[in-house]
């Protein structure tokens, strides 16, 4: 049997950007993610402000959101973004780490339907909200 949680945790590791971005996958289950991105001024967006750019933000977001489709039950692991609508809150709080936690709700033969929500330490005041669709490839 397939370990979905290592195949994503493995995912995770081999896209460059989510290495570079220094993202951790600190909780993986039957349809769920968290992932973790630690405040780093390389990716600050305004350094007036020090606020992280929307773009990393972005990319945690869909990696996150990912690794909850491949870790459906019903999914066959592998996926890919169909489409992903992404709203910010507010900026991150600089100096701060952002975590995304991902939900994959409901799947089809054909996609997988995924919900996401990030925060920094201010747990009650999202930064950003996302909804998208995964590619799923295989199911019966």
């Amino acid at each position: 049997m397939v370990d979905k949680a290592k195949v994503a945790a493995q995912f995770i590791q081999a896209i460059p950007h989510s290495r570079e971005l220094g993202m951790n996958l600190t909780e993986i289950g039957d349809g769920t993610a968290e992932i973790v991105m630690p405040y780093d001024e390389r990716f600050v967006g305004d350094p007036e402000t020090g606020v992280i750019h929307g773009g990393a933000v972005s990319a945690l977001m869909d990696t996150c959101c990912g690794a909850a489709a491949m870790s459906h039950p019903a999914s066959p692991s592998l996926t890919a973004t169909i489409d992903l609508r992404i709203d910010y809150m507010r900026p991150a709080t600089p100096g701060q780490a952002i975590t995304t936690r991902a939900e994959c709700y409901h799947i089809t033969r054909s996609v997988a339907f995924v919900r996401a929500v990030a925060v920094d330490e201010d747990e009650d005041r999202p930064v950003a909200t996302a909804s998208g669709a995964f590619t799923v490839q295989g199911i019966k």
